[in-house]
């Protein structure tokens, strides 16, 4: 279950996957001719989407037996002695719908909370369904993070890009509902969408402890390229956003979102999801 991070995924040691695929990216039409839920979604990219005889986001693979595996990993490196920070969520939704059915986050969560061990774990999610399993995130402290995805707040870009998404006044909520309750949160504008960036950044100021900024060209593991064979910069251009797709974007929003949440709830790119903070804005290419 526990996976060594690599890539994208520095400052952490494993990540966590509780199923295989993906329903939030399912096509529009049922059909498989045009899986839009999504379209940005670097796993389409990845071997796992690519050689699967289904179109990506038509399918979705359980991984049973998936806690008992766990507690046994977790013990083990406990005698080890290791070190774990975990990602919960690299290339899947700990909450798509099936969650709904299966609990197998939920199960992870209390294995977790029971065996102990972990130094840090970060749940990656878009869906307020992580509002069901407050009761374990509290027990977790502070070595929990949940990170909800909210890339917009544009509720017409929402449904344009991503429309098999829940909405983002719901995901508002569930972030502000889990500040509340303690446990805590960020916000990954993750990748980034067209926005009004003052707007978002206020509402961000009050749902979430933190902020990560995640671009097309920071955050596809591949400097942008896999962006392009998604077919990202087209899908902007053709609704009129072509500037969002600009390698350099996050130099123009840090200093807004800084200068409305201040500096120790910034972050950027992968040392932002890790839980580093920007200290100041970075240099324009070249500089």
């Amino acid at each position: 279950m526990l996976q060594p991070a690599t890539g994208y995924l520095t400052g952490f040691t494993h990540s966590l996957n509780p199923y295989i695929g993906c329903a939030f990216g399912r096509p529009v039409d049922n059909l498989g001719r045009d899986t839009v839920g999504c379209p940005y979604c670097y796993v389409r990219r990845l071997p796992v989407a690519l050689l699967h005889p289904k179109p990506w986001g038509t399918w979705v693979t359980v991984k049973e037996g998936a806690p008992e595996r766990l507690r046994r990993e977790l013990r083990r490196s406990r005698v080890r002695g290791e070190t774990l920070r975990i990602f919960l969520g690299s290339s899947t939704d700990p909450y798509q719908p099936v969650e709904g059915r299966w609990k197998i986050t939920r199960e992870l969560l209390r294995v977790i909370a029971e065996e102990g061990g972990v130094d840090q774990l970060v749940v990656q999610t878009r869906s307020p369904m992580v509002l069901r399993d407050v009761d374990l995130l509290r027990a977790l402290g502070k070595k929990v993070r949940v990170s909800l995805t909210v890339e917009t707040d544009d509720e017409k870009v929402r449904r344009l890009l991503t429309p098999t998404s829940p909405p983002v006044s719901g995901r508002l909520r569930a972030l502000a509902r889990l500040r509340r309750a303690g446990v805590p949160t960020q916000a990954a504008v993750s990748p980034v969408l067209p926005m009004n960036p003052y707007r978002l950044a206020r509402l961000l100021a009050e749902a979430a402890d933190r902020v990560v900024l995640d671009t097309f060209h920071l955050g596809d593991g591949s400097g942008g390229k896999r962006s392009r064979l998604l077919g990202m910069p087209r899908r902007l251009e053709a609704a009129g956003y072509e500037g969002w797709f600009d390698p350099d974007l996050h130099l123009r929003l840090i200093p807004i979102f800084v200068g409305i949440l201040g500096p120790g709830r910034v972050g950027l790119g992968a040392a932002g999801f890790a839980g580093m903070n920007l200290t100041s804005p970075p240099h324009p290419r070249g500089e």
